[in-house]
């Protein structure tokens, strides 16, 4: 990521992204009526990691290869934490 962008929108997917763990760990130790819960804030925030990368890469900050690559590895993601929330209905 270039030097301008990387303090703005690098920050803020890395603090994104940890929060995103710190969630998904939380949701592993909580009551089963207690996890759906903190799996939609998970959800939310694996929309907005998504919705930032995206950004970094309209705005030509990621290169087209990393933004597929990272896109691949979100979606991913998204679809094993779509899985975990349908598990608990």
């Amino acid at each position: 990521m270039p030097k301008k962008d990387k303090y703005t929108l690098g920050e803020k997917t890395q603090r994104a992204t940890l929060e995103l763990i710190e969630l998904l760990m939380e949701a592993g130790y909580q009551e089963k009526f207690k996890k759906g819960v903190v799996l939609g804030q998970a959800s939310v925030k694996l929309d907005l990691i998504k919705l930032i990368v995206r950004l970094g890469q309209d705005i030509k900050a990621i290169p087209t290869n990393k933004y597929l690559s990272l896109e691949e590895k979100l979606q991913e993601i998204g679809r094993m934490l779509g899985g975990w929330i349908k598990s608990l209905k």
